[in-house]
């Protein structure tokens, strides 16, 4: 047996993770939520969501080398209130016509705080592409209705709008920068 040097053992194994499953999972859109909220005059949050995107997760045998890609859809964005919701897809704010679609693609996954995990990843909006972190948490595996293979997961992160080139024009003054982002996702594994 070799004695050079070899990586050291995972802080986080798929052992220390009940019902973890190795593979390619799908996002369930049907699951899931992408939701966001922003400060509105300084004094109240505004909400809102994305109805429409897709993904990927890769769970590796070593937990710390799986990996996330979604796509959403720019178009999709409902605040319940479908004044507002044009102008967020306008050219003002996220520019639906010539930008319709958000990426988000992780380049690492490390142990957060607890039992939690922070997901390092790429954000692109509008074309400009930032890093972001998800503070991620694994909510646990199960069996869906049709017997395959169910994974939660939950996340959140911050991320500056002005950042990404969202600035609002005049009106864009009576938001906050801030973006705080909410994910609730349901995965099949494929």
């Amino acid at each position: 047996m070799s004695t050079s040097s070899t990586s050291p053992e995972p802080a986080v194994s798929a052992a220390d993770l009940p019902g973890y499953t190795p593979g390619i999972w799908a996002i369930d859109p049907v699951h899931s939520e992408i939701a966001f909220s922003v400060r509105h005059l300084g004094i109240a949050n505004v909400r809102g969501r994305f109805d429409e995107f897709e993904g990927e997760i890769v769970l590796a045998e070593n937990p710390l080398e799986s990996s996330v890609t979604a796509t959403i859809k720019i178009a999709s964005v409902s605040t319940a209130h479908d004044q507002r919701d044009v102008h967020v897809r306008s050219e003002e704010f996220l520019h639906a016509e010539e930008f319709p679609e958000m990426t988000f693609r992780s380049t690492g996954i490390r142990p957060g705080n607890g039992d939690g995990f922070l997901a390092d990843g790429e954000l692109t909006v509008r074309g400009v592409t930032r890093p972001v972190t998800l503070d991620l948490e694994l909510n646990g595996f199960t069996k869906g209705y049709e017997g395959r293979a169910v994974a939660g997961f939950s996340a959140t992160t911050q991320i500056s709008r002005k950042a990404f080139g969202v600035h609002g024009g005049t009106t864009g003054a009576a938001l906050g920068d801030t973006i705080k982002i909410t994910l609730e996702v349901e995965a099949s594994q494929a």
